[in-house]
Order: structure tokens, then sequence, then C-alpha cells
């Protein structure tokens, strides 16, 4: 067995690669546990690489975890089907461990292998050799697999440029930036008199209008949600620049902010689903 000093060495790197692959703090403490439960009962006289085992069986135990979501359809692990609890724990982490929003909001979208793949090689440095043993394949499928998912992030999260070549959301950005802080005045002064707001009505409060029409309006009711805008991160929505908000990494909403004379006019909230991310083809 590997020695309990040896794993708990590697148990906070342990933690970060299954968060990053599962998504979930609660679901990452558990394949680090069944990780650990495989390593005090194998036979291991001889292993040169206890760090390495480690990383196979973790990875295995994930990959078997996203499996079984994909076949039951929970693979987005959106976060209105979550409970509030997991939530604030995944949140807490991805702030604590500075993980990138962005980063996991388009690692849901990725198939099982290209995520193990994806994480083991480009986010901790696994050569290919240790990627392959993981997904139980050749390097080369594992590097076909890491190919796809980095091509598949790479055209979820880059920004197109506007036809004066700078970057689209400057205007959004300060916008959502003053919301989060409440400030009202900043956001008037982002926002045409006229400016609109609208969304689905599962994503407002009940008796909450699903359009609201005006600058002060519109900046009143947004400081209601400055919690949620704080967990927002820019991605592409059907080719175009959008924000996902997306606590603790796990999407719930859209939104689409619409411009006019370089102030916001339009600004349209709907709820996150996997068709509404624009992604390369092929992809497996």
């Amino acid at each position: 067995m590997i020695p309990v000093s040896v794993f708990e060495a590697a148990r906070p790197r342990l933690t970060a690669m299954a968060f990053r692959i599962l998504g979930s703090v609660h679901d990452a403490d558990d394949a680090v546990q069944s990780t650990w439960i495989k390593a005090s009962t194998a036979d291991t006289d001889g292993l040169r690489n206890p760090d390495a085992w480690l990383t196979t069986v973790l990875s295995r135990v994930c990959l078997d975890q996203l499996r079984r979501r994909r076949r039951h359809g929970e693979d987005a692990l959106c976060a209105d089907e979550l409970p509030a609890e997991v939530l604030t724990a995944d949140e807490r982490y991805l702030r604590r461990e500075d993980v990138s929003r962005a980063l996991m909001v388009v690692l849901h979208r990725l198939t099982p292998a290209q995520r193990v793949a994806y994480v083991l090689h480009d986010l901790f440095d696994f050569p290919f050799r240790d990627v392959a043993r993981a997904l139980g394949t050749s390097a080369g499928n594992a590097k076909q697999h890491a190919s796809r998912a980095r091509r598949r992030i790479a055209h979820s999260t880059s920004v197109p440029r506007d036809v004066d070549g700078s970057v689209v959301s400057s205007v959004v950005d300060a916008f959502l930036a003053a919301a989060a802080g409440g400030d009202i005045d900043r956001m008037l002064a982002l926002m045409t008199d006229d400016c609109v707001r609208t969304a689905d009505a599962g994503l407002v409060p009940a008796g909450t209008p699903t359009a609201v029409t005006g600058a002060s309006a519109v900046a009143e009711e947004t400081t209601l949600f400055a919690d949620r805008i704080r967990a927002s991160t820019p991605v592409l929505v059907d080719g175009h620049p959008a924000y996902v908000i997306a606590p603790g990494g796990h999407p719930i909403a859209v939104i689409r902010i619409e411009l006019r004379n370089g102030r916001i006019a339009a600004i349209d909230i709907r709820p996150s689903a996997r068709s509404t991310f624009t992604l390369p083809r092929p992809l497996c």
C-alpha cells in the first residue's frame, strides 16, 4: 500500500485535479477518497512513482463518474439543478484556488475523455504516456483528445473584434463591474435612457416582470442580482460575445447585451442550455 504520508502530501494536487475534471468539490472529495481506498489496499511493492500511480487511479475514478453522468444526461451540472450548498462550496473553492470560471464553464462541454486529457496534460503537465494509461488508450489517441479539447476551449472563449479592431465587450465589462458593486450612477451613464431588460420568467423571482423599461428601473433592479453578476464570465454564444452566470463554474443563465451608439440599449437574460454555446465540429 502507499504510505499515508505520501497520499496526504498528494491530496491537494489530487483534489485540484479532480475538481477541474468533475467540476464539483463534493465529487472531487469522493473521488480522492475512492483513490485512497484503492491505494490503501493495492499491492504497490516496487512502485517507483507513487504520484503517477495515484494520478492514474484518480483519473479513472473521475472518468467513470463523467461517463455515468453522461449516460444519465447529467454532464452539464447546471446551477439550477444543484442544491445551494453545493454551489456555495464550489464557488468558495473556485475563488480560493483562483480557478478560471470561464474554463470551468467550457470544460462542462467536453467529452469525458477530452476533459481528462486536457486537465492532465494541459493543466497539470502530465506526459501523454500517463494520460494514455489513465484513459486506457494509446498516446496518439490521448493527444487527439487533448487537441480537440484545446480547439473547443479556444473557440468558446475567444472574443471576436469589432470593425475598428477594439475588443467588443469593454462597455459591457464596465457595466457589469458597476452592477456587481451596486454603482447605480455608473450604470446609468452606460445605458441609453430607454434601455430594456428582458428575462426568462424562470430566472426572476415570482411577481417580477419579464421586461423592464428605462435606465433607472433597470439599474435599480440589477443591483438586486449583484451576487449573480459577480459570478458571471465572458464566453462566445452563437459566435457572439456574451456572459454566462456560473456560480461555482456551473452555468445558469446567459446575458446578451446590445449597444447603441456606444451605450447599452438592451439586456436579455436566458437560461443556459448546452445548445446555446457555439462549438466547432467534428468533436469526436
